[in-house]
Parts: structure tokens; sequence; C-alpha cells
């Protein structure tokens, strides 16, 4: 079986003759080579290239012996490129020169005539370093996507006892160790990141990276720079070259939460990259390899979406595999108990509150209400109640809910406009303003109700 050509070489010589031989020697042994002739031409090489290593001649035009042409262009690799892999070459080589370009931030040094041997060990050095230093960017991209706003990392809980609940994480147990990709269906608020995560934990990627982006709170324009990163330059504020989520996702889990929002023309790009198994950065024409393992969720009907045109019905094949829907939390019966009693204990240890169980007439209260915003609001209503609370028990008076209004119309409005702004308005008296828990509310994203309040 024929070895794997690895690295990506680009060498930089005013010598038609260097050229060719290095060429020739070096196109067998791997991946990529190119050459060019002007120091002028590496801008362009490196953006269709990406070496791995710059083979770079010292001099040029200017003059034959001093070199400050090479280190000159090697300052400029390294501006564009921090962690750039640049050996120098000279006929005029001497001790102080090779110190100055170690200095100067070169990897190495060789002179010419070169011996092959040692030339062919330097470089592949060299491509060895570039890949270390490849996965450290990668690593540390990886922890940037922890931290980001738009997809955070932490452990998953899952409590339910109700056989409705009880029939999920039996599928997910069966599903959990396999490849397929999984997208899970459910209203807001009723935990379909958290289970996203509890399916990683129990695969076999669950020591790899777990990325996840909210595609509800990401800007339209922001879309496929986020998806499928970008290269320097390749638009205003690009500053530098980043890794998107599927490329950092690599080797792991990659979890598209509220797929529903992404437009169709990301839709067919999305789909392209999970056919051929690769993504291309924005400004790049070279194609990375990437294997995710592909997590989706929307509260929306998805397949409705598809009858109406909104969703490639050809990427939801792709992305459905196996489906799961959770339940909302009116349908799990005593799991609201559970859950609550759950929060309780971790508010009172993060408020250092002796707050130790809830009285029959909470757990009362807790059972009739309808919870619209699932698990989330309960989650909230049990903080705030423990905040609230003076004595050792949680009290029905603790928990402030907002119950469903009732009200008699003998004529009732038929006009869909105007029971959707009646319903946003409602959402939004109930929700005390707040746009985000008001979008919970209504089952929509935050910024389709920014959208909505707008245009009324």
């Amino acid at each position: 079986m024929e070895e794997k050509k690895t690295g990506r070489v680009l060498v930089v010589d005013d010598n038609e003759d260097i050229l060719f031989a290095l060429n020739l020697l070096l196109k067998p042994l791997v991946e990529d080579v190119r050459v060019a002739k002007a120091p002028e031409q590496i801008d362009r090489f490196y953006d269709s290239l990406h070496p791995d290593v710059v083979l770079l001649d010292m001099n040029f035009r200017r003059d034959a012996i001093s070199g400050e042409e090479g280190f000159e262009w090697l300052e400029h690799i390294l501006h564009r490129d921090a962690q750039a892999v640049v050996i120098l070459m000279t006929a005029y080589a001497d001790a102080d020169k090779a110190v100055r370009a170690l200095k100067s931030g070169a990897t190495d040094f060789i002179t010419k005539p070169w011996d092959n041997s040692k030339l062919l060990a330097t470089l592949f050095a060299g491509i060895e370093l570039s890949t270390e230093r490849h996965k450290n960017r990668l690593l540390e991209q990886r922890m940037e996507v922890a931290a980001s706003p738009f997809g955070a990392t932490a452990v998953p809980v899952i409590i339910g006892e109700s056989p409705v609940m009880q029939r999920v994480l039996q599928t997910v147990a069966q599903v959990a160790p396999t490849d397929a990709n999984v997208l899970i269906l459910g209203e807001n608020g009723t935990g379909k990141d958290v289970m996203a995560r509890h399916l990683c934990v129990l695969s076999g990627r669950a020591a790899k990276p777990f990325v996840s982006i909210d595609l509800g709170s990401v800007p339209e324009q922001l879309f496929e720079s986020e998806l499928f990163g970008y290269e320097k330059g390749a638009f205003t504020g690009a500053l530098k070259a980043k890794a998107g989520r599927m490329e950092t996702a690599s080797g792991g889990t990659l979890f598209l939460d509220e797929i529903g929002n992404l437009p169709l023309p990301l839709q067919a790009k999305l789909l392209a990259a999970l056919e051929r198994r690769e993504i291309s950065r924005l400004g790049s024409t070279q194609s990375t390899p990437i294997d995710v393992r592909l997590i989706c969720a929307t509260n929306a009907d998805i397949h409705g979406e598809v009858a109406e045109g909104r969703f490639r019905e050809d990427l939801l094949y792709r992305i459905n595999t196996i489906e799961i829907t959770i339940p909302p939390l009116r349908e799990r019966g005593e799991d609201i108990i559970l859950l609550a009693e759950h929060f309780l204990k971790t508010y009172a240890h993060k408020y250092n509150k002796v707050v130790k169980t809830l009285n029959r007439d909470a757990r009362q209260r807790l059972l009739r209400h309808a919870w619209p915003g699932n698990v989330r609001e309960l989650m909230h209503a049990v903080e705030r109640a423990v905040l609230l609370c003076k004595g050792p028990a949680l009290c029905a008076p603790d928990f402030v809910l907002q119950e469903p209004a009732h009200r008699t119309c003998p004529t009732p409005t038929l006009n869909l406009e105007r029971l959707e702004q009646e319903a946003i308005e409602r959402a939004m008296q109930i929700a005390g303003g707040n746009v985000t828990r008001a979008a919970e509310l209504l089952g929509i994203t935050r910024f389709a109700l920014y959208r909505k309040l707008n245009k009324s």
C-alpha cells in the first residue's frame, strides 16, 4: 500500500534551474509543491496553497550576497502568518547570517548547493512542526469556541422518570454509540442542547471536541464565516485566519441548534460539506477534510418547513437519520417535581440559602402550571423562589408564575396578522418586556421576534 504523501511546500527562488531541481525532487514525496520565481508572488501562492513549509531564497534583484531581501520577505511572511514555517536558502552562508535568520523567525537554514538527504530531513522536520502548530492552533480555537456566546459547554444532567422520558432515553442509549446523525425536536426550553451533550457523552467521541452553535442567535451575514471559517483578508475586519465550527469540531461532535433558522443558500452549502466531508474557508480555494458527528435541533415544524419550501428536503434526509422528540414539560407528570428538587438543591447551594424542600402546596401549584417555557421556565421559577424564600421550604406563594389569561370575546377575530400581534403583545407583557423570554413563550427565535416587532 502506497504511503500517503504529506506536506504542501512553496519554493521561492529567482533561479529557474533551482526551481526545476526542487520541483523534480519534491513532487514524488510531498502532497503538493509550487514554485515561484519572484517573491512578489508569495501572497498569491500562500492564499491558494496554504503551504506547510516555505523554502525561501535570500537573494533576489538587489544584490547577490547580503541576503537582506530574504530577511525582508521572511518578515512579510511572518507578518501574515506568525506561525509560518520558513526555511531560508542561500549560496552565501556564514555563521552570523544563520544566527540572524533563526533570531528573525526562520525555522532553519540551508546552504546551496545542498545535500538531498539533509534538505529532505530539514524539510520534513518543518512539515512535522507545521502540523503540530496547526493542531495547537485548532486546540486554542476550540477553547475559544467553548467560551463563545454562540456555543458554550456544560456537563449534561438528564432527569426524568416519566414513561415518555424513559422512552426517549432508551432511544438515546441505542443511538449514542453510533455515528448516526441525530435531529432533536421539541419546544423551546425542553432541553434539546442538554440532550445533545448527553448523546456526545455516551458516544465514542466523548473525549473529542463538542462544538455547538445556536443558529438562532447568529446574524445572517455571519452564518457562513461561523460555520466554515475564513482566511485573513477574506472580508473587512478579517485580520487573521480563523477556523469555523465545522473545522474545529472535526474528530468530534458538531451541534447545530435551531437548524431551521439556516437560510436556504447556506442549507445548500452545509449539505455539500456534509456530502463531501470537506469545507472551504471564506477567501480560500483550499479544501479541508472534516470528520464530524452531526446533531441538530429545532423547535420548528421542520417537515412543514420542507412542505412550504423553506427547508431543503435533501438536507433533512441527511441530518435526521434518527429523530428524537423531547416532550414538553406539561406532559412529563412527576418529572416536574424531580426537576424542581434538583434546581432547588443547585440554587440553594449557589446562593447559600438554607432551603431544603418543597411543601405540598408548592408541589401542587407546580403540577397545575402549564409551563409554556418548559424546563427553562421551571429552572428560572425555582431560582427566583429560592432567592425570595424566607424559610426552610419553598411554598406556593414563593413561585411567581404567569397563569394563562381567560377572557371572553363574543366576536373573535380571525385576522392572522391581528392574532399574531395580540400574541406578541401578550408574550411581551408576561415576559415583562424581556424579548428573549417573550420569544421563548411564542416558540420563535429572538431575532424572529425582533423582526416582527420592527415590522409592527
